[in-house]
C-alpha cells in the first residue's frame, strides 16, 4: 500500500477533527439535529439516526478514496512517478499542518464553495424536512460530497495507494477518526469538544503531527527519485523478511 501509515492517519484525522470538522461541519450537524431530531425518540433511536448520518458521511468518503485511488494509478508506473506523488502529498501535509496551527489560511483557500449551489440547497431541502432513517444516511452522504479542504488533503493519500480498494481504505479509516466528535456534537452541542482551549491544544498537536509526517513522506519520495534501485532492494528484503516470520508462526 505504498507505505501509507493507517495508524497516523487515523490519530491525524481524529485530533483535527476537533478543531477543524467542528468548524466546517459543526453548523450541518447541528442544524439537523434540531430540524430532525424529535426529542420524543428514544436515545437508542436517536443514536441510530446520528450514526446513519455518520455512516452516510463516511461512504461518500470512501467513494472519493476509491476515485483517488484509481486516479493515482496514473501514477504508479515507475519509481521515480511515486516518489514525485510522495514528494507532492509531503508538501500538502506541510501546508495543512501549518494552516491547523493557525499559521496560514491554506485549508480555507481550497476549500470552494460547492455548499452554496443551487443543487446542493435544493438536496439539503428535500432531505432536512424527513425523519425518516435513510433521510439520515443520505444526509451524511451529501454533507461528505461538500468540498473539503481536510477531505482532499487524506484523498491525496488515498491516491498514493495506486488502487481504489485501498483508497477507499484510507478514506475509511478517515471517516470513522472523525466520528466520535461528530457523534457528540450531534448530541452535547455545549460539550467539552466545543471548549477553545481543549480545541487550541488537540488542533495544535494534530498539525505538528501533519508537518512531522509531511517531512516524513517527502524524504520517501525524495528517496524513491534518487535512490529507486536502494529503496527497492530493502521493499524486496522487508518482503522475504515477512515471508519468513508468517512461515514460521504458521509451523507453529
Amino acid at each position: 500500500m505504498s507505505g501509507i501509515d493507517l495508524g497516523t492517519v487515523f490519530l491525524v484525522a481524529f485530533l483535527g477533527s476537533i478543531g477543524h470538522c467542528i468548524g466546517m461541519c459543526g453548523g450541518f450537524v447541528m442544524a439537523y439535529s434540531a430540524a430532525k431530531i424529535d426529542q420524543e425518540w428514544g436515545k437508542g433511536h436517536q443514536s441510530l439516526a446520528h450514526l446513519l448520518y455518520n455512516a452516510g458521511r463516511v461512504a461518500a468518503y470512501m467513494i472519493i478514496g476509491a476515485l483517488f485511488g484509481a486516479l493515482g494509478k496514473v501514477f504508479s508506473f515507475s519509481m521515480a512517478s511515486k516518489g514525485g506523488l510522495f514528494v507532492f502529498i509531503g508538501v500538502l501535509m506541510v501546508l495543512m499542518g501549518l494552516s491547523l496551527m493557525g499559521k496560514l489560511k491554506f485549508i480555507t483557500y481550497i476549500e470552494s464553495s460547492g455548499a452554496n449551489s443551487g443543487l446542493f440547497r435544493s438536496l439539503f431541502r428535500r432531505l432536512i424536512a424527513s425523519r425518516s432513517l435513510p433521510s439520515f444516511f443520505l444526509l451524511g452522504m451529501l454533507n461528505g460530497f461538500i468540498p473539503c479542504g481536510f477531505v482532499y488533503f487524506f484523498a491525496a493519500f488515498a491516491a498514493a495507494t495506486a488502487s481504489p480498494l485501498w483508497g477507499a481504505v484510507v478514506m475509511l479509516v478517515f471517516g470513522l477518526a472523525t466520528i466520535p466528535v461528530l457523534f457528540t456534537l450531534g448530541f452535547f452541542s455545549s460539550s467539552l469538544m466545543q471548549k477553545v482551549a481543549f480545541r487550541q491544544i488537540a488542533v495544535k498537536a494534530a498539525g505538528a503531527l501533519v508537518i512531522l509526517y509531511g517531512l516524513f513522506t517527502g524524504y520517501k519520495g525524495y528517496m524513491l527519485i534518487t535512490h529507486p534501485e536502494t529503496v527497492k532492494t530493502k521493499m524486496i528484503h522487508m518482503k522475504e523478511e515477512l515471508q519468513k516470520e508468517l512461515k514460521v508462526d504458521h509451523e507453529e
